[in-house]
């Protein structure tokens, strides 16, 4: 299983190669199947109970550095590599992208209940795939959005972790699968527009911030919550 889990770094590694060669669109690609492992692999790891078949090897550590390797670190270099801000802001961007990313990564309750983010969790991928697919890379645009989520890391909201979450469980799942499915239509379009796609991505994308919102202020529902299937 802890194998299953390091192929998201190969995977980034990949990714990482066709950034060089500025092949936006496989770069992507290989991103897009590092969340689908990092989606999966702790629902495998728990179904055959890795944690007691293998007691010496600690699967979150493991896990800790693919994601800041494919969640910060090679969008980052995406984002260099696109020229995504004017020369005077990339470096500032970066910076932003690359330090609240590792400060995060050292918040001590960063997850909640085992089932929200405290705070934007580090999503750089997918910030970085909203600014130049979906939003078609406006300078002005892309370094608000840098700006707006290095804040949003350290602002108490509750994001859902929706491989994990209680409430809202199957509506989250089939948000996700939403997501995944227009992110790929977007990419084979490319450089082409697909406008459904987009849509769907950013309908996801403002309904887990309306879940946010009422997750962290909302009046609590005992009816709400379901016990974890995964």
């Amino acid at each position: 299983m802890h194998i299953f889990t390091s192929l998201g770094l190969v995977s980034g590694f990949m990714a990482l190669i066709a950034t060089g060669e500025k092949n936006w669109q496989e770069a992507y690609a290989w991103l897009f199947l590092c969340f689908i492992i990092d989606g999966v692999d702790g629902t495998f790891a728990r179904k055959f109970n890795v944690k007691n078949v293998l007691p010496y090897m600690d699967g979150k550590s493991i896990d800790f550095v693919i994601d800041f390797a494919t969640y910060a670190i090679i969008p980052a270099y995406f984002f260099y590599q696109a020229e995504m801000v004017p020369a005077n802001w990339m470096y500032p961007c970066l910076a932003i992208i690359l330090i609240v990313s590792a400060i995060y990564y050292g918040k001590e309750g960063m997850v909640a209940d085992n089932q929200y983010f405290v705070g934007f969790p580090v999503l750089w991928n997918a910030v970085v795939f909203y600014a130049f697919f979906v939003f078609h890379n406006h300078p002005a645009l892309t370094t608000g959005m840098v700006i707006f989520f290095g804040i949003l890391h350290f602002v108490p909201i509750k994001f859902a972790y929706p491989s994990r979450s209680r409430k809202y469980f199957f509506l989250h799942l089939l948000v996700s699968v939403a997501w995944f499915v227009s992110g790929g239509i977007i990419l084979y379009a490319y450089p082409d527009r697909s406008v459904v796609g987009e849509w769907v991505a950013i309908a996801a994308a403002v309904y887990f911030g309306v879940i946010a919102v009422l997750d962290t202020w909302g009046k609590k529902k005992p009816s709400e919550t379901m016990p974890p299937t995964v």
